[in-house]
């Protein structure tokens, strides 16, 4: 039997919790998504996935469809393209910017901070997401900046 000790009253006393055993369990399918609009996924992940009723987007970099790295463009079109991968990952699994709950950005230097703001409040339209910049140091391949996304599907 389950229990909480409940202190009202001055004195402790058990009280019973519900038995859950009967009780269904939540929608435990995910769904993944890696569409082809985006260019294979250079890991074992997908580009997003769809789990009760939320798109969970992975880490989208400056890599365009056809697999060019654009690791020699600047901070702005680097910034573009990723948002871009990140609209692209959320319309292929049924969802959208107006959707988004949560933003996680990762950008190589504080300095990059401006013109991420400039490049997303253009993107974002009116979308007002949660949102984080974390400045991390160098990034992999020589990016400047990397974007991951939680969306209501």
């Amino acid at each position: 039997m389950s229990a909480t000790i409940d202190a009202a009253g001055g004195l402790p006393r058990i009280i019973p919790l519900p038995d859950t055993s009967t009780m269904p369990l939540p929608d435990t399918a995910i769904q993944y998504v890696s569409p082809s609009t985006l260019a294979t996924p250079g890991g074992h992940y997908s580009h997003a996935c769809v789990a009760n009723g939320m798109v969970y987007v992975s880490g989208q970099l400056p890599i365009r469809h056809d697999g060019v790295k654009l690791t020699e463009s600047s901070f702005e079109d680097q910034a573009r393209q990723v948002l871009a991968n990140v609209a692209a990952a959320l319309e292929a699994a049924g969802s959208g910017i107006d959707r988004l709950v949560q933003v996680r950005v990762y950008i190589d230097s504080v300095e990059h901070w401006p013109a991420f703001n400039a490049v997303y409040a253009e993107w974002a339209g009116t979308a007002r997401p949660a949102r984080a910049i974390v400045p991390t140091g160098p990034l992999h391949h020589g990016f400047k900046v990397e974007v991951e996304a939680v969306a209501k599907a």
